[in-house]
């Protein structure tokens, strides 16, 4: 069944038994509003809900895959993550209707990025047909594509180079526009973030790339 397949099993189970609640044991905390890997004084995570849950996994936090939350979801399920190294503590809630708490940012860094930055060789417009087309190329060359970004003239994109057709994608890309590309970079996601979140990733790094919205900023840095 994949990844997380006994999470998801236990998920079905529970959707079909009308089950309260599911807990599911891991060798962390619960959920942390970063990875202790790469961040020092990572929080635990004491509630959060469904959708931001969802929220974290679609940008790379691995505690939890999405598809273990939409049976659970459908039926209003509880999800409790907690360590069987640690089964007395509360761990973190997953549910309907529940606010992150604590509200501060959550960090989420994927590494070995790949960032693509095309332009028009002729200084037009970067127009549907040209992105259609880039996309159709990633697709064929099996890149996961975490971020995109495009001006009138410019299309960038952050991928993940699982197959190593890194090469073989350029060659094509450069046929038809202007290619610059940085390797090895880092991809960093803050959920609910502040300055003081974002100059803790941009400090001592080249930013690459970088976009806002309310609630999510993306930086690619080497």
């Amino acid at each position: 069944m994949g990844r997380e397949g006994s999470d998801y099993t236990a998920a079905i189970y529970a959707y079909c038994l009308n089950a309260e609640s599911v807990t599911i044991w891991k060798d962390v905390p619960g959920v942390l509003n970063a990875d202790p890997r790469y961040f020092e004084n990572a929080q635990l995570l004491n509630n959060i809900s469904y959708r931001e849950a969802i929220e974290l996994a679609f940008y790379g936090a691995s505690v939890i895959h999405p598809k273990t939350l939409q049976p659970l979801q459908g039926k209003k399920i509880s999800l409790y993550v907690k360590s069987f190294l640690n089964p007395e503590a509360n761990g973190t809630k997953i549910g309907k209707n529940t606010t992150l708490d604590p509200m501060i940012p959550c960090f989420i860094v994927k590494k070995n990025q790949v960032l693509i930055s095309l332009s028009s060789l002729d200084f037009s417009y970067i127009v549907e047909e040209n992105i259609s087309e880039i996309f159709s190329l990633l697709h064929q060359y099996k890149m996961k594509v975490d971020v995109i970004q495009n001006s009138a003239i410019s299309f960038s994109v952050c991928i993940e180079n699982n197959y190593n057709n890194l090469d073989s994608l350029l060659h094509h890309l450069k046929s038809k526009f202007k290619v610059v590309c940085h390797q090895n970079a880092s991809l960093y996601t803050i959920r609910h973030y502040n300055d003081l979140a974002i100059n803790k990733i941009e400090t001592d790094k080249t930013v690459l790339l970088k976009q806002l919205t309310p609630e999510t900023v993306q930086i690619v840095t080497v």
